[in-house]
Protein backbone atom coordinates (compact mmCIF):
# COMPACT_ATOMS: atom_id res chain seq x y z
CA UNK A 1 0.00 0.00 0.00
CA UNK A 2 1.10 3.59 -0.65
CA UNK A 3 -0.21 6.53 0.55
CA UNK A 4 -0.80 9.43 -2.19
CA UNK A 5 -0.69 13.00 -1.71
CA UNK A 6 -1.95 15.44 -5.05
CA UNK A 7 -1.00 18.86 -5.53
CA UNK A 8 -0.75 21.65 -7.85
CA UNK A 9 -4.05 22.20 -8.95
CA UNK A 10 -5.47 25.54 -9.25
CA UNK A 11 -7.49 27.81 -11.45
CA UNK A 12 -6.09 29.09 -14.90
CA UNK A 13 -7.48 30.60 -18.14
CA UNK A 14 -7.68 29.20 -21.10
CA UNK A 15 -4.46 28.55 -23.16
CA UNK A 16 -2.53 27.93 -19.83
CA UNK A 17 -0.38 25.71 -18.07
CA UNK A 18 -0.39 23.65 -14.47
CA UNK A 19 1.87 20.65 -13.68
CA UNK A 20 0.14 18.14 -10.89
CA UNK A 21 2.43 16.53 -8.55
CA UNK A 22 1.60 13.02 -7.15
CA UNK A 23 4.04 12.25 -4.15
CA UNK A 24 4.11 8.71 -2.18
CA UNK A 25 3.85 10.03 1.32
CA UNK A 26 4.77 6.49 2.47
CA UNK A 27 6.02 3.51 0.47
CA UNK A 28 7.96 4.17 -3.04
CA UNK A 29 6.43 3.93 -6.91
CA UNK A 30 8.84 1.22 -7.43
CA UNK A 31 6.90 -1.45 -9.10
CA UNK A 32 3.49 0.59 -9.33
CA UNK A 33 1.83 1.77 -12.24
CA UNK A 34 0.79 5.56 -11.77
CA UNK A 35 -2.85 6.82 -13.16
CA UNK A 36 -3.93 9.83 -13.18
CA UNK A 37 -7.95 10.27 -13.10
CA UNK A 38 -10.36 13.02 -13.67
CA UNK A 39 -14.00 13.50 -12.66
CA UNK A 40 -16.15 16.58 -13.80
CA UNK A 41 -19.16 17.42 -12.15
CA UNK A 42 -22.33 14.94 -13.42
CA UNK A 43 -19.68 12.96 -15.15
CA UNK A 44 -18.09 9.34 -15.16
CA UNK A 45 -14.14 9.01 -13.43
CA UNK A 46 -12.12 8.71 -17.05
CA UNK A 47 -8.49 8.04 -17.42
CA UNK A 48 -6.43 10.45 -18.62
CA UNK A 49 -2.34 9.30 -18.34
CA UNK A 50 -0.39 6.37 -16.37
CA UNK A 51 2.87 5.56 -16.31
CA UNK A 52 4.21 2.34 -15.20
CA UNK A 53 7.72 1.31 -13.47
CA UNK A 54 7.17 -2.01 -14.57
CA UNK A 55 7.92 -1.79 -18.27
CA UNK A 56 7.90 1.85 -19.00
CA UNK A 57 4.47 1.89 -20.87
CA UNK A 58 2.51 5.09 -20.90
CA UNK A 59 -0.77 6.09 -21.73
CA UNK A 60 -2.85 9.42 -22.67
CA UNK A 61 -6.78 10.24 -22.71
CA UNK A 62 -6.67 10.93 -26.80
CA UNK A 63 -8.29 14.05 -25.73
CA UNK A 64 -5.13 15.08 -24.05
CA UNK A 65 -2.87 13.60 -26.45
CA UNK A 66 -0.20 16.66 -27.76
CA UNK A 67 -1.02 18.65 -24.67
CA UNK A 68 -0.49 16.63 -21.50
CA UNK A 69 2.90 14.66 -20.77
CA UNK A 70 3.74 12.22 -17.75
CA UNK A 71 6.84 11.56 -15.79
CA UNK A 72 7.88 10.27 -12.54
CA UNK A 73 11.00 11.23 -10.85
CA UNK A 74 11.99 7.86 -8.24
CA UNK A 75 14.12 10.06 -6.55
CA UNK A 76 11.59 12.19 -4.82
CA UNK A 77 8.26 9.63 -5.39
CA UNK A 78 6.50 11.97 -7.40
CA UNK A 79 4.79 11.42 -10.67
CA UNK A 80 3.75 14.51 -12.51
CA UNK A 81 1.18 15.00 -15.06
CA UNK A 82 1.87 18.21 -16.82
CA UNK A 83 -0.77 20.39 -18.81
CA UNK A 84 -0.99 22.30 -21.38
CA UNK A 85 -2.69 24.17 -23.58
CA UNK A 86 -5.33 24.25 -21.37
CA UNK A 87 -9.13 23.79 -21.92
CA UNK A 88 -12.29 24.41 -20.14
CA UNK A 89 -13.41 21.21 -20.65
CA UNK A 90 -10.44 20.26 -18.60
CA UNK A 91 -12.02 21.31 -15.22
CA UNK A 92 -12.23 18.55 -13.26
CA UNK A 93 -10.94 17.40 -9.64
CA UNK A 94 -7.46 15.21 -10.67
CA UNK A 95 -6.88 12.08 -9.09
CA UNK A 96 -3.67 10.34 -8.87
CA UNK A 97 -3.94 6.43 -8.32
CA UNK A 98 -1.36 3.57 -7.95
CA UNK A 99 -1.37 -0.26 -8.68
CA UNK A 100 0.94 -2.35 -7.29
CA UNK A 101 2.95 -4.64 -10.54
CA UNK A 102 -0.66 -3.25 -12.10
CA UNK A 103 -0.36 -2.63 -16.10
CA UNK A 104 -0.83 1.18 -17.37
CA UNK A 105 -4.41 1.61 -17.89
CA UNK A 106 -7.13 3.76 -17.73
CA UNK A 107 -9.16 1.49 -15.69
CA UNK A 108 -9.67 2.61 -12.94
CA UNK A 109 -10.75 -0.89 -11.19
CA UNK A 110 -7.26 -1.67 -11.82
CA UNK A 111 -6.07 0.72 -9.08
CA UNK A 112 -6.25 0.42 -5.30
CA UNK A 113 -4.46 3.25 -3.69
CA UNK A 114 -5.89 6.62 -4.29
CA UNK A 115 -5.05 10.47 -3.00
CA UNK A 116 -7.83 12.69 -2.28
CA UNK A 117 -8.05 14.73 -5.30
CA UNK A 118 -6.69 18.25 -6.92
CA UNK A 119 -9.46 20.67 -8.34
CA UNK A 120 -8.25 21.80 -11.74
CA UNK A 121 -10.45 24.67 -13.37
CA UNK A 122 -9.75 26.34 -16.30
CA UNK A 123 -11.49 29.56 -17.29
CA UNK A 124 -12.61 30.69 -21.20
Amino acid sequence: EVQLVESGGGLVQAGGSLRLSCGAASGTFEHYAVGWFRQAPGKEREGVSCISSNDGSKYFLDSVKGRFTISSDTAKNTVYLQMNSLKPEDTAVYYCAASYLGPCTHYSGSYFDWGRGTQVTVSS
